[in-house]
């Protein structure tokens, strides 16, 4: 027995259109409040190490240590190899100093902010990275590209078109940025079947990922003491459009 098909308003699909693309920004927003989550976690560790260092002295093999216990607790999360353990106190000196960009780098993933590290001359190029890997949304493999293309230098010349707004197609693109390789780890996901049922029953419920009336002020991160402190950013703005993200030089 065939059902029949219910009789729709006209306006249904554009009705459908707006709570997908509800549904899209606030899976958007979940995925930048997870890596916010883990870029603060980084710097905490690296901080710890460095602390331990220049007070006791601790050398090479407590961090090779540290590696394998946490690598038996927590397994199958990649982030903890020495390596990386090496980057995040490497991440921490590179920023304690630096007031200004310290809340920047939460608002991008680990790999890009490790990418910026190892291929930043200064102070300066790292913000306008930073900056414009939020605002366009840049993957890591498009954030390698422009600095290999020298855009930093090409825009002390007003050689770029960096001024756009980010338009619907680069939104798409945007959500795909975020889903660093260590996201899905840090949850203790697998990274290839994770869905997004999984990914919400993972995550707090909280009005900081759904509500429709949330500010829309640019979320921030500051480190205070030895805690990293930040505020989740809005899904209302997860794009990240607004004038707040224009880079400007502290010359």
């Amino acid at each position: 027995m065939n059902e029949t098909k219910p009789t729709l308003p006209d306006d249904y699909s554009g009705f459908l259109a707006e709570v997908r693309e509800r549904i899209r920004s606030a899976q958007y927003a979940a995925l930048k409040a997870v890596n916010k989550e883990l870029v603060g976690l980084y710097w905490d560790i690296g901080q710890m190490i460095v602390q331990r260092q220049e007070d006791e002295g601790w050398g090479k093999s407590v961090v090779q240590q540290l590696s394998v216990d946490l690598q038996a607790d927590f397994p199958g999360v990649r982030g903890y190899s020495a390596q990386n353990l090496w980057y995040m106190r490497q991440f921490f000196l590179q920023y304690r100093e630096d007031a200004k960009l310290q809340p920047l780098v939460g608002e991008i993933s680990w790999a890009k902010n490790l990418v910026i590290m190892g291929r930043c001359k200064d102070a300066l190029e790292r913000e306008f990275y930073i900056r414009m890997t939020r605002k366009f949304g840049w993957t890591k493999n498009v954030l390698i590209h422009q600095i290999e293309n020298q855009s930093y230098e090409k825009s002390l010349l007003g050689q770029t078109n960096f001024d756009r707004a980010l338009t619907p197609e680069l939104r798409a693109h945007a959500r795909l940025a975020v889903r660093d390789e260590y996201t899905f780890d840090f949850l203790e996901l697998a990274t290839n079947t994770a869905s997004g049922s999984s990914i919400g029953r993972s995550l707090p419920e909280s009005r900081t990922f759904c509500a429709p009336w949330a500010d829309c002020s640019p979320s921030s991160a500051v480190s205070s003491g030895s805690k990293w402190t930040g505020t989740s950013i809005s899904s209302t703005c997860c794009c990240s459009t607004d004038g707040c993200d224009v880079w400007s030089p502290s010359i």
